[in-house]
């Protein structure tokens, strides 16, 4: 896929953004660097595609502003989507590490911008420096735990448990967000919420709607925000005890 032109280089508050995320926080500093300088802004307009299922890698990503829907069409057509990914999330590692073509697609939710870096430069760098590759597997073996754990909710758990569970997970970035943080509200329709879960968006209206019957959560207009993260947490631990 041909991506939009380059432009400018990282922000102060951009930069400051991706410093303050756990997973590139805890990166080698020779590493940190080279993703900060080594990289450069795409802009995407709503609808339009970072890179789809198949391509080639072009390199890791970290989302600048924005948002990002990670999917695919399944072979009846009807979509599907894995991830919801917003401002200091990393993606793209799978295709750095094996070299293969993408496992899905990545599309701009509305106006947004991905800092890329690119995928030969990147491997040749990281030949020069391969205590670093570790630091891209920490960031790979992360999210296959989330998989695992998904797919096992997914096999056991009730709606609303999976719902406060992924919930809570979008609330943290998928682990990637920096603890303590100001909270604020997840700007997500509940379209794509119901994508990411599958199951129809009258299910999972119908689900949060009891979750903010009990004060755990308040609907706005395309966002939820989250009332007592604490009681989320209940939730999804005692659902994890077989309750």
């Amino acid at each position: 896929m041909h991506l939009p032109a380059p432009s400018s280089a990282l922000s102060p508050a951009e930069e400051a953004l991706m410093r303050g995320h756990p997973w590139f926080a805890a990166c080698a500093p020779l590493l940190q660097e080279h993703l900060l300088r080594a990289g450069r802004r795409v802009s995407l307009g709503a609808g339009q595609a970072l890179f789809e299922r198949g391509d080639r890698p072009e390199g890791l990503c970290c989302v600048l502003s924005g948002a990002l829907q990670v999917g695919a069409a399944q072979a009846d057509g009807r979509p599907s989507l894995l991830a919801w990914l917003e401002p200091g999330q990393w993606f793209g590692e799978i295709s750095l590490l094996d070299g293969r073509p993408r496992t899905h697609d990545a599309v701009a939710e509305g106006a947004s911008q991905v800092w890329l870096v690119p995928h030969a430069g990147l491997q040749a760098w990281l030949e020069q420096h391969p205590a670093c590759w570790r630091d891209l597997a920490v960031l790979a073996c992360a999210k296959l735990r989330l998989s695992f754990e998904v797919l096992e909710d997914i096999a056991r758990l009730p709606l609303s448990q999976r719902l406060a569970k992924r919930l809570l997970l979008l609330d943290q970035g998928y682990g990637q967000r920096a603890p303590g943080g100001v909270p604020r509200p997840l700007r997500l329709p509940q379209e794509q919420l119901a994508l990411m879960l599958g199951v129809s968006r009258q299910s999972v209206s119908k689900a949060l709607q009891a979750l903010a019957a009990q004060g755990l959560l308040a609907l706005g207009y395309g966002e939820i925000e989250l009332l007592d993260r604490a009681a989320l947490q209940a939730l999804g631990e005692a659902a994890g005890e077989g309750a």
